[in-house]
C-alpha cells in the first residue's frame, strides 16, 4: 500500500511515457521546444511494464493513466497497454493525449485493453488552435476524438485550458459542442507548470470565471462531494442531465486532502505531487538488479514523505524545475 503520513492512499498511477510532444502549447513549452531526454535515460517498455506490475500487484494501484509529453509518440504504446491489461488484478487504464494520432491508433488501443481517453482541446476555432499550439492540426484532433468515441474508448473526456485574450470566451461553446458529440467537457485552470516559468496568478481564468460563463447558457446542478470522491474535477449536471461538465481548480480550489495519485516520470522517477520539486529514483534500482520487493520498498518510502498540499498558496512557492512535458500531466 502506498500510504502517506496524512493517511492518504495512492491507488491512481500516472505514467509518463515520453517527454516529447508534437505541439508547442504556449502554456507548456517554448516555440522552439525543449531539450528532450536522451533515449538511454528513458525507461524501456519492459521497465515500464515491470514498474506498473509492481504498483498493481504489490502496492494496491487500481488505475493507470498513460501520459506524456504526448504518449501516442511512444512506439511501444500498444504493446505496453496490452501487457498491462494482462496483469492480475487488471487495472483500469486510460490515456491523456493531444489527440493528433488517435485516428490511426484508437482501434488498436481499444483492442489492446485501453478503457478510455482524455483529449486536450482548448478551442473550436482552428485559427486560435494554431495560435495556442503553434501547429495547424485542429482537424486532426477533432477526427481523433471521433475515432476514440467510435472505438469505444468512452467516456471521451475533453480537457480545455482557457487563456486570457485567446479563448476565454469559449467555455459555453465548448460545452455545447461536447454535449452535441457525447463527450464529457472538463475545464482546467492554468497551472504553474510551463517551461518558461511565465505563469502568473493575476489575470488567470479561474474556476469561478468559468462557471459564471457557463451559467449564461446552461443550468448547472452540483454533483456533490460524495459523487466526486478523490477525482480532481468538481462536476455539475448540465440542464438536468445526463451530460456533466467538470472543472479542475488546482489553483483556486485545491483538492490535496483527497489526493490518491502517485506519478512516474518517463525516466523512472517517482513524484508524489504534480508540483513537487523532489523525486525518488526507481530507474537506478531497476538497472542495478534490485528485486521487486526492494523497488516496492523504495516506492512506499517516497510516498510516505508526501507533503500535505501543493504549496501553491505559500508565498515561497517555486515551480518545479521540470516542465509538465517531462513529469506527466
Amino acid at each position: 500500500m502506498l500510504i502517506d503520513t496524512y493517511g492518504r492512499v495512492a491507488t491512481d498511477l500516472r505514467v509518463s511515457l515520453t517527454d516529447r510532444c508534437n505541439l508547442r502549447c504556449t502554456y507548456c513549452m517554448p516555440e522552439e521546444g525543449l531539450q528532450w531526454l536522451a533515449k538511454p535515460d528513458l525507461l524501456t517498455d519492459d521497465e515500464i511494464v515491470r514498474l506498473i506490475g509492481i504498483a498493481v500487484t504489490d502496492l494496491g494501484v487500481t488505475e493507470v493513466r498513460f501520459t506524456g509529453g504526448e504518449p501516442l509518440l511512444r512506439p511501444g504504446l500498444v504493446g505496453i497497454v496490452e501487457r498491462c491489461a494482462a496483469l492480475a488484478p487488471r487495472p483500469k487504464m486510460s490515456l491523456t493525449t493531444n489527440g493528433i494520432g488517435l485516428k490511426r491508433t484508437a482501434a488498436a488501443l481499444k483492442a489492446a485493453g485501453l478503457d478510455r481517453v482524455n483529449v486536450s482541446l482548448d478551442t473550436l476555432r482552428p485559427d486560435v488552435f494554431k495560435t495556442l499550439t503553434r501547429r495547424d492540426r485542429h482537424h486532426d484532433v477533432i477526427d481523433g476524438m471521433a475515432a476514440a468515441r467510435d472505438a469505444g474508448l468512452t467516456p471521451v473526456k475533453v480537457n480545455a485550458v482557457l487563456m486570457p485574450g485567446l479563448n476565454d470566451d469559449e467555455a459555453p461553446d465548448l460545452l455545447a459542442w461536447a454535449v452535441e458529440h457525447d463527450y464529457e467537457m472538463r475545464f482546467i485552470e492554468q497551472m504553474p507548470l510551463d517551461a518558461q516559468h511565465g505563469w502568473k496568478r493575476d489575470g488567470m481564468i479561474t474556476a469561478g470565471d468559468i462557471l459564471e460563463s457557463l451559467r449564461t447558457r446552461f443550468a448547472l446542478t452540483a454533483e456533490g462531494e460524495d459523487e466526486r470522491g478523490s477525482a480532481p474535477a468538481e462536476r455539475w449536471v448540465v440542464d438536468g442531465g445526463p451530460h456533466r461538465v467538470g472543472v479542475i481548480a488546482s489553483v483556486t480550489r485545491p483538492f490535496c486532502r483527497a489526493c490518491d495519485r502517485t506519478r512516474l516520470t518517463a525516466d523512472g522517477q517517482v513524484r508524489t505531487c504534480l508540483f513537487a520539486r523532489e523525486e525518488s529514483d526507481l530507474r537506478g534500482a531497476l538497472r542495478s538488479g534490485a528485486p521487486d520487493e526492494e523497488i516496492a520498498r523504495l516506492w512506499k518510502l517516497a510516498m510516505w514523505g508526501k507533503k500535505a498540499g501543493s504549496g501553491l498558496d505559500d508565498p515561497s512557492f517555486l515551480q518545479p524545475d521540470r516542465p509538465m512535458s517531462a513529469i506527466g500531466g
